[in-house]
């Protein structure tokens, strides 16, 4: 039975910024534009030089920022964090940045991905005595840190995130110094920028346009940034590096306006639905896409196809997230009220619905039916990625096959489930060529494909025996 929760939800966004007179003012318009990223909870922590304060609580960034909590975090630098839980129970405690003080310094932590040894490195350092205040796979990191014992902090730094396993992209600032930091296979986007001689990091470059500032580079994988009084420096806490950038960053997750190791994502999708109408063209009246992240695959496919393309489906923008809606009747409710489709536009035409992709195919139902309601004479399906078929454990929220539509039935039996015409999805190899290839000589041209064929790049230790448990559960 699949599971009849969501869709597909992505951990978290950060931002920070150093030596900046209104630090967390910029911090706050940087996580505005990332809200997209995390909508569960926001915070925001700055310095002065000597003190580190901060302010986090559970909703968006708004409601959270709205009695002038902004006018107590005085300071040069500040950075900030949106969350989307996908280790780490939906509480307040576990809402960054994390504050620690010691008897002799402080540090701000906030993290964007899921480590995959989480869970062995909590037992071990519990069982040397660490109090974890927390759920969240993020205080490991803190706990490793002050265990190093190097007797310099970037050294101690760096064998905390060599110890550290999966996808991570973290930011950490102490009252004199900021720091970024890129898991070895650089799956979550991280980038620098600069607003005259202040130095940004976000996690996707549409913030650098909120706030003014000028792209600098992308954060390579296995690097740690340095942001201090003295510059930038970069330094390497591995060698051991592979690019495998999240494939459903292009996908799905990032902003249209972003660019990802050099590539736009709108460009990138775009050319994903132009290469869907090659391998999978149908004769149709119509093209429609499923706000918000499948219309530029649509517009692509459209215009590949000869096709006119039309606002098929309307977003309400104002609507609180489906999936929290107790009741399955709820929820099908609130999926109403989140998307509508236009009668004018498809009533009696053959109507081809793009969308990214198909989680657990309760969702694509429900909007096939909306289009059939309105008058769709025909509702054909094009997914602008290959089926979603294996869990990610580097931080999206999909760790077990079994919620998988594409891990149980064939596209044939998913297309009846659907309630589709037809139902047709780009190839792996259509995929990575629309993406465009950002690192050619690497696997996949640099991507992470594991979702689609399950070749993952690195160990998974803690999940190894729990996936390759259900993998044999399926012979």
């Amino acid at each position: 039975m699949l599971a009849e929760v969501k869709g597909l939800n992505e951990e978290c966004g950060i931002f920070g910024i150093w030596d900046h007179p209104n630090a967390a003012e910029i911090t706050y318009y940087g996580l505005h534009s990332l809200q997209h990223r995390g909508q569960e909870g926001a915070g925001i922590v700055s310095t002065d030089g000597e003190t580190l304060k901060g302010h986090r609580n559970l909703g968006l960034l708004a409601d959270v920022f709205k009695h002038g909590e902004l006018d107590d975090l005085k300071g040069k630098a500040a950075i900030g964090h949106v969350r989307y839980a996908t280790a780490g129970q939906k509480n307040l405690g576990n809402v960054q940045p994390f504050l620690f003080h010691f008897h002799s310094s402080s540090l701000a932590l906030a993290h964007n991905g899921n480590l995959v040894n989480a869970k062995t490195l909590r037992r071990e350092l519990e069982e040397e005595g660490a109090i974890f205040q927390t759920s969240s796979d993020t205080e490991v990191l803190a706990h490793l840190i002050k265990r190093s014992h190097t007797g310099d902090f970037v050294e101690d730094l760096k064998v905390a995130l060599n110890k550290v396993k999966g996808g991570f992209a973290y930011m950490l600032l102490t009252e004199d110094t900021m720091y970024a930091a890129l898991d070895p296979n650089g799956f979550r986007p991280l980038s620098i920028g600069r607003i005259g001689d202040s130095y940004v990091v976000a996690s996707e470059t549409c913030a650098f346009e909120t706030v003014g500032a000028e792209f600098v580079r992308d954060v390579e994988p296995g690097e740690l940034i340095i942001i201090n009084n003295d510059g930038l420096r970069i330094e390497k806490f591995t060698e051991n590096v592979t690019h495998s950038i999240c494939s459903m960053e292009y996908i799905y997750f990032a902003r249209p306006d972003s660019n990802i190791a050099g590539i736009n994502v709108h460009s990138a999708r775009k050319r994903s639905g132009k290469r869907l109408a090659k391998e999978a063209f149908i004769d149709a009246d119509v093209v429609t896409g499923v706000p918000d992240s499948s219309i530029s695959a649509a517009i692509g496919y459209a215009e590949e196809a000869g096709l006119p393309y039309e606002l098929g489906l309307i977003k309400n923008r104002y609507v609180a997230r489906t999936f929290i809606q107790p009741s399955q009747e709820l929820r099908e409710q609130g999926v109403r009220m989140k998307l509508s489709a236009v009668r004018g536009v498809v009533e009696g035409k053959r109507v081809v619905m793009i969308d990214d992709s198909i989680v657990r195919g309760t969702t694509s139902k429900r909007i096939v039916q909306l289009l059939r309601e309105a008058g769709a004479a025909e509702v054909h399906v094009r997914i602008a990625s290959p089926p979603l078929a294996y869990p990610c454990f580097y931080g999206i929220d999909i760790q077990t096959r079994n919620e998988l539509i594409a891990s149980n039935y064939s596209v044939d039996e998913i297309c009846r489930i659907i309630g589709a015409d037809s139902l047709e999805y780009l190839s792996e190899e259509g995929l990575v060529d629309s993406i465009g290839r950002p690192y050619p000589n690497e696997p996949y041209g640099g991507l992470c494909m594991a979702y689609f064929n399950g070749d993952y790049p690195t160990p998974l230790y803690d999940y190894e025996a729990e996936y390759l448990a259900s993998l044999e559960a399926e012979k």
